[in-house]
């Protein structure tokens, strides 16, 4: 079988245009030790959202708790690709340059939300 230039470079693209998220991911990853209540109440507002939207689309109780399974699952998933791109992370860059990416991306994701209006994630909450 032979595979077209488009399939061979297809998994390389979507990589690289990834990677911009998963840097930010990793930096922004405070991990199940820097969970917090405002962490825990952020998920219990998705799961209270996941809820509204499961009624509203009339799922039964049975695929409702089949989805929040899938959920769980995903989390999970998405945990341990974290942690493996962290480890490839340590093995690339010393603590000096980890350092300096993640200042360089808190330094751009502001230089964003400002040039965009954006609120910082807490900010919001303060209003509450």
């Amino acid at each position: 079988m032979t595979l077209s230039l488009r399939q061979l470079a297809a998994p390389a693209l979507l990589a690289a245009a990834m990677l911009p998220f998963a840097l930010t991911a990793q930096a922004g990853n405070h991990g199940d030790s820097h969970k917090g209540p405002d962490r825990e109440r952020m998920e219990e507002r998705m799961q209270e959202h996941r809820q509204d939207v499961y009624e509203r689309a009339g799922l039964s109780d049975e695929k409702q708790q089949a989805l929040n399974e899938a959920h769980d699952t995903f989390r999970e998933e998405m945990t341990d690709v974290r942690e493996a791109h962290q480890a490839r992370m340590a093995d690339i860059l010393d603590e000096d340059e980890q350092k300096a990416l993640r200042d360089a991306m808190h330094e751009a994701r502001e230089a964003y939300h400002e040039s965009h209006g954006k609120r910082h994630h807490g900010d919001a909450m303060d209003d509450e």
